[in-house]
C-alpha cells in the first residue's frame, strides 16, 4: 500500500497543513520505510526536521493499525524507544513530541529516563510503560538490570538512536550495540511475524555507510540510508586582528579580541560563543562582562561542570530568547534546537570539519536559513585553519568516526547487568553478542575467558571472592548477592572521568563540580573561578569543596583534563595544501593574504613547505640545540613521533632530549648538536621496525596502565565507592596499577590488558595515522634548513615548551621580550 493513500499519512498531512507546512521528501521516505518494518539511517542537515522524520513514522504506523480509535484509546505499552546521548536533548525532544501528540489529539504519554529522573517517576514507568520513552544508553542498561525487562520491551515497534554519529566511535556506542542485540532477540521471541524497526539519526560523517552497518549489525538485514539532499549554506567569517604578529603564540590573542565580538553580539538576537575548554569559557565570560557591563544579566555561561538547575535555566532562557549571548563548550554542540540563535562564534580552531559544521548548524535552524559562524583566532597562524575549513567545507571533506572493536570491559559490565536481572545462558548470549559489529571478531576461546573471569576471577584472581561475581545455577549465569547487584547498578556506564568533587558555599548553596586533581593542588585561601564566580578555597571535606565568595582580582582558572583536542587528519591535509598556496602566493583567501608578512619572514629565515614537502629546522639558541619538524598531523601523532625520532637518533649517538609539540609540529631539544642531515634523514622517518621502536621509545606500559584504570572501572574490577564516599582518584590508580602488575606476572594474555595496549596504540598514538604520515614523508621531499634565529613557525612550539615552567603573567612578559629580540 502506498504511504500517501494511508489514513495515518493523511492525518499527519492535514495537521502539517494547518501549520502551513509540508513534509520533506526524505521524511516521507523514512515514514514509508518504518511502515514496512524496515530499518535504516536518516541523514539530514540541522533544522530540517530529523526528529519528525522518525517520530511521526511511529505515529503513522500506529494510526494505520488502529484507524478508528487512535484518538480515544492509548496502547498503554511501549511503542517507541528513543535513545539520545545527551540529557539536555531529552527535555527538548520530549517537549516537541508532546506538543505534536496533543495537537493530533492522541492520548500518548512521553516518558524521559536518565540520571536526572526521580525514583518516583522511574517506579511509575515500571508500573505503566509510557508509549514513548526517551532514554540515555546508560539508563537503557539500567532497564536491562530490572527483573521482568522482557515484558517491558515486548510491544516495542520502533527503536530510534538519535545523534548516532556522536555515540559511534565511543564505548557508549558499544552499550547501544549490546542493548540492541538483546532487545532484538526479545522482540523476535514475542513477535516472530513482526519485525522491529531500528532507525539511526546522524549528522554527515565520512563513513555513513559503515555507521549504519554498525547500528544494524544485530538485525542481520541490510538497511537503507535516507539522505535529505537539501542545501544548507554555511558562511564562515574570520575575525581579523588589527595587527598580525609575525611571531604568533597559542592562546594569548583570543581574549584580546573580545571588543571585536561585542558589536556582533549586540547586532544578533542570540549568539552562542563556543570555547574549546571549560577553563577558557570561564575567562571569556568574565572578559565580556568587563568590556561590556551593559550586557550583565543577558550573558550566561554553560558547561558540563555547572550545576544542573543553572544549566536548565540557561537552556530555557535560550528557548525564550531572553539571553543575548551564551558562552559554552561542547555541552551545547548537539541537536538542541534553539530557534532564536542567529549567530555562532567559534573561538580557536575546532580542530575538525565535522565539529565545526555541527557548531555552525546551531545557528540558522529554520529550513533554508544559512548558518553563520564567526571564527576568532587565538593566535595569528590559526587563521590558516579558518582558510582550510572553508576549503574543506566546499569539498565536503568530513571526518569519519571509527567504531570501537572488542571492548571486553563493556562486555563484562553488560553480562553482569544481565546476570542481576533475568540471568543469561552462555550459548544464546554468545550468539547475540557475536551478532554485534563490536564483537563480530570475538573467538570462542575469548568468550570462554570472559565467562571464566566472571565466575572464577580468571587465572590471576581466583583466590579472591570479590572477583567471583557470577554463579551458574541450572545452566543460567546469575548474580545472587544483593550487595554485588547494588554495587553494579551504581556503576553502569562507560564515562569514566577523573573524580569530581562538589563545590559548595560554607553558608550552603551548590555551585558545580570540579576535578579532584586540580583542586588537590590548591592551598586553603587560594582563589579560583567556577560558574563565572571568584571563589576562595576554605577546605575540602568528605568529597565536597567548601568555598566562600572572593573579591580578589586574581584567580586561577581551573583546567580540566579533557582540554586539548588534536587536529583531525582531514583538516591537516587541507592545511598542508593551504600552506602550499601561501608559499607560492597563489591564494585568494583573505586569511592567507593578511598573513603575507608572516610568510615572507618565514621564507627569508627558513622555508614555507609545499604540500609534498616536510620542513625540518635546526636552530642553536642559548637553551641548546633545537630540531623542529612540521608534519601538520595533530599533537597526538607528533607526541609519538617525537619519542620515536629521539629513540632513533640516540641509536646514532648517545644523546638525551626534551620534547614539545603542537598541532603543526614538534621540537626535540638537546644540550649537544643533533646528528640529523641529508645522509640519514629519510632513515629516521622510515616505516621499518616501527612497532618495535614505538614499544621501546614511548613508555607504552605506563600509558597502558593509565588506560587500564578506566578499563578496570568499566569492567567492574575496581569499585569507585558509594555516592558521597567515592574513592580518591589516587587510590583508584594505585589499585589499578596493582591489578595490572598481577596480570603482567600471572596472566600475561589477559583480555583486559591486551585491550589497554590496543587502546593506547589506536587512540593515544593514532598508530594508523602515524603509519600513513611516515608513508607520505617517504614519498615527500624533506627540506632541511638552518635558520640563524627562531622562525614564525617554530616560535609557538618554543613558547609551549616554556608554558610548563612559568606562570601565565611571567610567560607573557618573557614572550614579549623574545618577540622584541627576534624582530630587531
Amino acid at each position: 500500500m502506498q504511504l500517501q493513500s494511508t489514513i495515518g499519512y493523511r492525518v499527519i498531512q492535514e495537521w502539517l497543513a494547518e501549520k502551513e507546512r509540508r513534509p520533506f521528501a526524505y521524511q516521507e521516505e523514512a515514514w514509508e520505510l518504518i511502515g514496512k518494518g524496515a530499518s535504516g539511517l536518516v541523514n539530514a542537515p540541522t533544522g530540517y526536521g530529523k526528529t519528525y522524520s522518525v517520530f511521526l513514522g511511529a505515529v503513522i504506523q500506529y494510526i494505520n493499525d488502529h484507524p478508528t480509535d487512535f484518538r480515544n484509546k492509548a496502547p498503554k505499552s511501549l511503542q517507541l524507544l528513543w535513545v539520545s546521548p545527551l540529557r539536555a536533548l531529552a527535555k527538548d525532544i520530549g517537549r516537541a513530541m508532546e506538543e505534536a501528540l496533543n495537537e493530533l489529539g492522541m492520548p500518548w504519554t512521553v516518558g524521559i529516563r536518565n540520571g536526572d529522573t526521580s525514583t518516583n517517576e522511574r517506579q511509575r514507568q515500571k508500573r505503566q510503560a509510557p508509549e514513548i520513552l526517551i532514554i540515555t544508553p546508560e539508563s537503557l542498561h539500567l532497564l536491562l538490570a530490572q527483573k521482568g525487562y522482557p515484558q517491558f520491551f515486548r510491544s516495542l515497534r520502533l527503536l530510534a538512536v538519535d545523534e548516532w554519529h556522536e555515540l559511534l566511535g565511543s564505548k557508549r556506542g558499544v552499550l547501544v550495540e549490546l542493548a540492541l542485540s538483546r532487545i532484538t532477540r526479545i522482540h523476535h521471541n514475542f513477535n516472530e511475524a513482526r519485525r522491529l524497526s531500528v532507525m539511526g539519526i546522524s549528522a554527515t560523517i565520512g563513513n555513513l555507510e559503515q555507521a549504519m552497518d554498525v547500528l544494524l549489525a544485530t538485525l542481520g538485514k541490510p538497511g537503507v540510508i535516507i539522505s535529505a539532499h537539501l542545501p544548507k549554506k554555511t558562511e564562515l567569517i574570520s575575525i581579523i586582528p588589527d595587527e598580525i604578529e609575525k611571531y604568533p603564540w597559542a592562546g594569548h590573542l583570543g581574549i584580546k579580541l573580545v571588543e571585536k565580538i561585542i558589536p556582533i553580539i549586540e547586532a544578533s538576537t542570540t549568539t552562542l560563543l563556543f570555547i574549546n575548554t571549560r577553563g577558557m569559557s570561564e575567562r571569556w565570560y568574565q572578559a565580556i562582562l568587563d568590556v561590556a557591563p551593559q550586557l550583565a544579566g543577558a550573558v550566561a555561561l554553560h558547561h558540563g561542570s555547572i550545576e544542573q538547575d543553572l544549566r536548565i535555566w540557561v537552556e530555557d532562557a535560550l528557548h525564550a530568547g531572553t539571553l543575548k549571548c551564551v558562552v559554552c563548550t561542547a555541552s551545547l554542540d548537539l541537536g538542541v534546537d534553539f530557534r532564536p540563535v542567529e549567530t555562532v562564534i567559534q573561538v580557536g580552531s575546532p580542530k575538525g570539519v565535522a565539529r565545526f559544521l555541527q557548531r555552525a548548524g546551531r545557528s540558522g535552524h529554520q529550513p533554508g536559513a544559512a548558518s553563520r559562524i564567526y571564527f576568532l583566532p587565538t593566535h595569528s597562524l590559526e587563521l590558516m585553519e579558518a582558510a582550510a575549513l572553508k576549503e574543506a567545507m566546499q569539498m565536503e571533506l568530513i571526518e569519519s568516526r571509527e567504531p570501537f572493536l572488542l571492548c571486553y570491559d563493556v562486555l563484562l559490565q553488560y553480562l553482569c547487568t544481565l546476570a542481576i536481572s533475568e540471568g543469561f545462558t552462555a550459548e544464546q548470549t554468545y550468539d547475540e553478542v557475536k551478532s554485534t559489529f563490536c564483537f563480530s571478531e570475538m573467538t570462542k576461546e575469548e568468550w570462554q575467558q570472559v565467562l571464566q573471569f566472571l565466575v572464577h576471577g580468571g587465572k590471576a584472581l581466583q583466590q579472591y571472592d570479590d572477583y567471583k561475581k557470577v554463579e551458574i545455577i541450572d545452566g543460567v549465569y546469575r548474580i545472587s548477592s544483593r550487595r554485588m547487584a547494588m554495587r553494579h547498578r551504581m556503576h553502569i556506564g562507560t564515562i569514566v572521568s577523573d573524580a569530581m568533587l562538589k563545590v559548595k558555599f560554607v553558608s550552603g548553596g551548590y555551585i558545580g563540580v570540579i576535578e579532584e586533581w586540580f583542586i588537590s593542588r590548591l592551598e586553603p585561601g587560594a582563589c579560583f573561578t567556577l560558574a563565572g564566580r571568584n571563589l576562595e578555597l576554605v577546605m575540602i571535606k568528605d568529597m565536597t569543596v567548601l568555598v566562600r565568595k572572593s573579591t580578589s582580582k586574581k584567580s586561577i582558572v581551573p583546567s580540566w583534563m579533557g582540554g586539548r583536542m588534536p587536529l583531525s587528519a582531514n583538516l591537516g591535509k587541507i592545511l598542508r595544501q593551504t600552506f602550499n598556496e601561501a608559499g607560492t602566493g597563489e591564494s585568494d583567501k583573505v586569511e592567507v593574504e593578511v598573513l603575507a608578512p608572516l610568510f615572507e619572514l618565514q621564507q627569508d629565515l627558513s622555508h614555507v613547505p609545499a604540500a609534498n614537502e616536510l620542513l625540518i629546522e635546526q636552530i642553536e639558541t642559548r637553551d641548546g640545540f633545537h630540531l623542529y619538524v612540521f608534519p601538520f598531523e595533530g599533537r597526538l601523532v607528533h607526541e609519538a613521533m617525537a619519542a620515536i625520532l629521539a629513540y632513533r637518533i640516540s641509536k646514532i649517538r648517545p644523546i638525551s632530549f626534551s620534547f614539545a609539540m603542537n598541532d603543526y609540529g614538534f621540537e626535540l631539544l638537546s644540550d649537544q648538536p643533533i646528528p640529523v642531515d641529508d645522509s640519514n634523514v629519510y632513515e629516521l622517518f622510515s616505516l621499518d621496525n616501527l612497532f618495535n621502536d614505538i614499544q621501546r621509545s614511548v613508555n607504552s606500559t605506563e600509558m597502558a596502565k593509565r588506560k587500564f584504570r578506566d578499563i578496570a572501572v568499566i569492567g567492574g574490577l575496581l569499585f569507585q565507592g558509594y555516592p558521597g564516599e567515592q574513592k580518591k582518584a589516587r587510590h583508584l590508580q594505585s589499585s589499578a596499577s596493582l591489578l595490572f602488575k598481577v596480570f603482567q606476572e600471572y596472566d600475561s594474555d589477559n583480555l583486559l590488558m591486551r585491550q589497554a595496549y590496543q587502546e593506547v596504540f589506536d587512540q593515544q598514538m593514532e598508530e594508523t595515522r602515524l603509519r600513513n604520515m611516515l608513508e607520505r614523508i617517504q614519498q615527500s621531499k624533506i627540506v632541511l634548513t638552518f635558520p640563524e634565529k627562531l622562525t614564525p613557525f617554530c616560535f609557538p612550539i618554543k613558547v609551549d615548551s616554556k608554558r610548563e615552567q612559568l606562570s601565565s603573567e611571567s610567560l607573557e612578559d618573557r614572550v614579549r621580550k623574545m618577540q622584541m629580540q627576534l624582530l630587531k
